[in-house]
């Protein structure tokens, strides 16, 4: 099966899966929007904020699918796969500015703690914890193929760890009458999902700033087209991803005379599939480099050694 095909695959898997965590988290955050509010807990509405921005998160995945299968067209002549990339990248904004609320809304409280209803407040936090628990089920297959779906990921992953500690929370509420982790709770939430979020923050502008994709090392690429048998050198190389999943490579690569430039370029090809799971390339083959290549700009040159017989 072509890779394309599986894409389709996956994508279609994912966006099922979207579907039925959208409907799972939606159902249940009107509930806990409500339930927080009249417990009087912030870190139950830190949870229920959570919840909103899962709800928030699955709806822009599934946008961001739903766009990235449109065609390519004259306007967009790579498709819109990168959609998914600015869809991660909003929910990771999202992330912060919940973190950012929690923590605001926390110094209040640990000026003036309220009184919380523990009892309620557990109930709510369990069955949060269920829906959790099944969202993050549907989701961890696809999130290491798709910083879209991981981002999803990530916010369920963080409401996940919420419910747990509204659920830890409410019983020290209960058995020692101390509020005030109620807040502490909150703010612990916040702080642990924020280092994950930056790193996921980190991976979507690498792409939208068309870097290297991570993991790949261009001079070790380098080094393997140069190895293939009839190169000279290559130049101009450079790799980037339209989307998670999907890298790129353009490359003016510099062969010897009499050699067949189509037998190089599918020699590349196979090799760059096999060793980098590259399958998106441009690649210009020159008998004598282009005039406007200067040396700073790095050149892999051939490893093989020369023939004794041939001409120096």
């Amino acid at each position: 099966m072509s890779t394309s095909d599986d894409r389709a695959l996956q994508t279609q898997s994912n966006e099922h899966r979207l579907w039925i965590a959208l409907g799972l988290t939606a159902s249940f955050m009107v509930a806990e929007v409500v339930a927080g509010l009249l417990t009087n807990s912030l870190a139950l509405i830190s949870d229920a904020a959570h919840m909103l921005t899962d709800a928030a998160a699955l709806a822009i995945a599934l946008a961001a699918v739903q766009i990235g299968k449109r065609q390519a067209d004259a306007s967009r002549t790579f498709g819109y796969y990168r959609f998914e990339i600015l869809a991660a990248t909003f929910n990771c904004l999202m992330l912060f500015g919940v973190a950012a609320y929690i923590l605001i809304e926390a110094y209040g409280r640990f000026k003036n703690p309220p009184e919380v209803q523990s009892g309620a407040m557990m109930v709510v936090a369990c069955l949060g914890l269920v829906v959790n628990l099944i969202s993050m089920k549907l989701l961890q297959s696809g999130k290491d193929a798709s910083l879209n779906v991981k981002g999803a990921y990530l916010e369920v992953w963080s409401d996940m760890l919420g419910s747990i500690g509204v659920i830890v929370g409410a019983l020290i509420i209960r058995f020692t009458g101390w509020t005030m982790v109620d807040a502490i709770i909150a703010v612990l939430i916040g702080l642990w999902v924020l280092p994950r979020t930056w790193v996921l923050l980190q991976e979507s502008l690498n792409i939208l700033l068309e870097g290297v994709p991570s993991g790949m090392n261009v001079a070790e690429i380098g080094e393997n087209i140069a190895a293939v048998q009839g190169v000279k050198s290559v130049h101009d190389l450079h790799v980037w991803a339209l989307t998670s999943g999907k890298p790129t490579l353009t490359a003016h690569v510099v062969y010897e005379a009499g050699c067949s430039a189509d037998d190089i370029r599918n020699d590349i090809n196979v090799t760059l599939a096999r060793s980098f799971s590259i399958f998106h390339t441009t690649l210009q083959l020159e008998i004598i480099p282009c005039d406007f290549v200067k040396k700073a700009d790095g050149f892999f040159a051939e490893p093989k050694i020369k023939d004794s017989n041939s001409a120096s």
